[in-house]
């Protein structure tokens, strides 16, 4: 590795910590994006004496620093991307509780936990991933549908009122249904890509953007919108969730991430399912040790999981502890991404594709490991105190506005986005993937079964 000037060192994380503030707040821009931009600039800006080192810098702290920072469109707009889809409804459920803050702290807390977490852990995960992953290749498509399964057999729905044989089946068969309706829909989508033509191009158009942005932010926004729901005039930022179970969430989720990066096909949003399916088990059997009180008249259920016991206590905490969970996940998975590169030699990101055309090797030496691995934690520091900050502050502005004009306002404002980066046909798929996505409230099952949208096309890919 080159000599390293600290003080380019230091530039190039602060011009990544910048790139993921704006890739993580502003829906429709991905940190892949910039990754592209830079691969495209990287000849020009070596000629002008910035190595390639220092670019790749610039891309991992940008990719860091976006799981740090997307969870606050997630929380107080509904807008998610690829990695925070599952965030929307238990964080912006919060935010109508006048605990937007908190969300948004608890996620910063989680991403924070899960680089110490995965710091410390990551030479045994790399020696055993090492030893084991020619076997998980082989049996990507079993894996897969296990999950599934899991996430199926699981559901419960609201069985309250239910009785007779086949009562406890129903919500299984209404998973299954919508499981396989956003499957089709995801494979109808990722294969007719070519014919997204954005007008604004930046980067490769997604079939994400539009299904995502419709199954998980549409569809909650439509909602709030027919239950004349409004944002407090308080939002709490004070961390009310136990030491236990945020250290949980943080292990859960860096556990379920550091898998992910290992795996082909595998993005944050199928780790946070793994994550999501933990903290339903665990409040499965808190409830079977308590009475679960039915929700007052006209509350809505608008949480990840559609329980009667939206405002209970123990499902509060339980979507808290899910959003430490799922963006340590995403953390996480931004770390041992580079660790798989450096490991087995493949790529399982926009940003290690970029950083690997940029540096021109397929492998990493140690010193340049532990550069990079210096610059994740500095970008998570600055990162960490700005998402605290911004997420204090954001809803002082929106408590000046009208919730039902900003809930209209940002539907549009995603369809503007739709179209502008995946053109027509985008918006065509956003039309249809937003009441296919408010589907799971009526069926009253958890809406991480969207989540078909990718693992269905996914399955089929692998067997």
């Amino acid at each position: 590795m080159e000599n390293v000037s600290l003080l380019l060192l230091l530039f190039s994380v602060l011009g990544g910590y910048l790139l993921g503030i704006i890739s993580g707040l502003l829906p429709g821009i991905h940190n892949n994006n910039f990754a592209l931009l830079l691969v495209t600039l990287a000849p020009s800006l070596a000629e002008k004496g910035i190595a390639p080192l220092y670019i790749a810098v610039i891309i991992i702290s940008n990719s860091v620093a976006q799981t740090f920072h997307d969870i606050i469109p997630s929380v107080f707009l509904g807008a998610p991307d690829g990695d925070t889809a599952l965030a929307v409804l238990p964080g912006h459920r919060l935010l109508l509780d006048g605990a937007g803050a908190e969300a948004v702290r608890l996620s910063a807390l989680g991403s924070a936990g899960s680089v110490v977490a995965s710091l410390l852990f990551v030479v045994p995960l790399a020696l055993f991933f090492e030893t084991i992953y020619p076997y998980i290749e082989e049996h990507m498509a079993f894996i897969l549908i296990s999950i599934v399964f899991l996430m199926l057999a699981s559901e419960k729905g609201d069985q309250s009122q239910e009785k007779g044989l086949l009562s406890k089946y129903k919500y299984k068969f209404y998973a299954l249904s919508l499981f396989l309706i956003t499957g089709i829909l995801g494979l109808f989508a990722f294969s007719r890509e070519s014919l997204m033509v954005p007008i604004i191009s930046f980067g490769e158009p997604s079939a994400l953007l539009p299904l995502l942005s419709g199954l998980f932010g549409a569809s909650q926004l439509i909602i709030s919108l027919f239950t004349s729901s409004n944002i407090p005039e308080e939002s709490v930022s004070a961390l009310k969730l136990s030491q236990k179970r945020i250290l949980r969430g943080i292990l859960t989720g860096s556990a379920a991430g550091s898998l992910v990066a290992w795996l082909p096909g595998l993005s944050s949003a199928i780790a946070a399912l793994l994550a999501g399916l933990l903290m339903k088990a665990d409040f499965d059997k808190l409830a079977l040790k308590k009475k679960i009180p039915e929700p007052e008249p006209g509350l809505h259920r608008t949480f990840l999981y559609s329980d009667p016991a939206a405002h209970n206590p123990e499902t509060l905490a339980s979507s808290k502890e899910f959003l430490v969970s799922m963006s340590g996940v995403n953390t996480s998975n931004a770390i041992f991404g580079l660790v798989a590169f450096v490991v087995i030699g493949r790529t399982r990101s926009g940003a290690m594709v970029a950083v690997k055309e940029i540096l021109g090797t397929d492998s990493l030496d140690l010193s340049a490991l532990m550069l990079f691995f210096a610059a994740m934690v500095l970008t998570a520091l600055f990162s960490y105190f700005s998402t605290v900050w911004i997420g204090n502050n954001a809803h002082h502005f929106l408590k000046k506005l009208d919730y039902t004009k900003l809930c209209a306002g940002v539907l549009i404002g995603l369809l503007v986005i739709v179209v502008l980066f995946t053109g027509f046909f985008g918006l065509f798929i956003f039309v249809i993937s937003t009441p296919i996505g408010m589907l799971a409230s009526f069926m009253n099952v958890r809406k991480s079964h969207a989540m078909g949208v990718i693992l269905l096309p996914v399955i089929l890919y692998f067997l």
